[in-house]
This record gives C-alpha cells, sequence and structure tokens, in this order.
C-alpha cells in the first residue's frame, strides 16, 4: 500500500486525521487506517494543536493581484463588445475603476487567461456582384435534386 505524503493529501485526509486522534486513535493506527504516514498525521495534528488550522499558508503566499474578479470579468466584457479595442484604451478603463494604476501589459496578461489575443483582422475579398447571381443560380437549378443526382 502506498503512503500518501505530508503535501500530497487533501484538506479531507487532514481532517480525517484529526478527528481519528481527537477521537483517540493512536497516531499509528490513524496513519494505517489513512495510509498515511505517521510523521505526517502527527505534524497535521501538531499545526492542529498549535495553529488551530490543519492547512498550509502556502496557499495564500505571494503577491496581491491588482486586479480583482469583478474586473476581470468587466474587461473581458469589455473586449467582447468591441474585439478592435485597443490596450491602451482597456487600460485607459481598468485605470478609473482602480485605486492603484496598472500598466498596459496588465489587461493584456488578464485577457490571456481566457484565451483572448490580440490578433489583426484578416481582410477577405466580398463576393462580388456576378458571383452572387451564379451561386443564386446554382441554387435554383439544384434545389430539386436528390441525393442520387448529386453523386
Amino acid at each position: 500500500m502506498k503512503l500518501l505524503q505530508n503535501w500530497r493529501f487533501s484538506d479531507f485526509h487532514k481532517e480525517q486525521s484529526v478527528g481519528a486522534r481527537l477521537a483517540g486513535a493512536t497516531a499509528t493506527k490513524t496513519a494505517t487506517l489513512l495510509s498515511l504516514s505517521t510523521a505526517a498525521v502527527a505534524k497535521v495534528m501538531t499545526s492542529h494543536t498549535n495553529h488551530g488550522k490543519t492547512s498550509s499558508g502556502t496557499r495564500n503566499s505571494g503577491r496581491k493581484q491588482k486586479i480583482s474578479e469583478r474586473y476581470r470579468r468587466t474587461s473581458k466584457r469589455t473586449v467582447s463588445r468591441n474585439r478592435t479595442t485597443t490596450r491602451a484604451k482597456v487600460t485607459a478603463e481598468l485605470n478609473i475603476h482602480l485605486e492603484d494604476s496598472v500598466s498596459t501589459k496588465t489587461p493584456r496578461r488578464e485577457l490571456h487567461k481566457p484565451n483572448i489575443h490580440g490578433k489583426a483582422v484578416i481582410v477577405k475579398p466580398l463576393i462580388s456582384e456576378n458571383n452572387a447571381k451564379r451561386r443564386k443560380r446554382l441554387c435554383d437549378d439544384h434545389k430539386t435534386w436528390t441525393s442520387d443526382d448529386w453523386k
């Protein structure tokens, strides 16, 4: 049986190990029951008694994000409405609402997360009047064809 390491098992496993220890089970019995190492159970229990929690604080570590989820949605909506909006315009609109201004790279980075990228519009030739008439004529001529006629 493979034992889970402390940093790999979920909060559910951690809570279960704390519950089992508080119910009176030994660390060895709890480790065997949950397929954890004894050291991991001891470490989780120590964290629980010292700090009152079993999850580590590393999930909330790192630099705080300048843009909240709300502003992220707003900028996505702005760009979706008008695909030709420039990065500078999106940044200017975002800076109106934020306390701390952001660079033009920030909205770009945030819009890349939902897979929105700035792309040049491909210029496509319009259908000429002559081609439109030919297509219409072809459709009218083939409107009554059966599947056997197409073969």
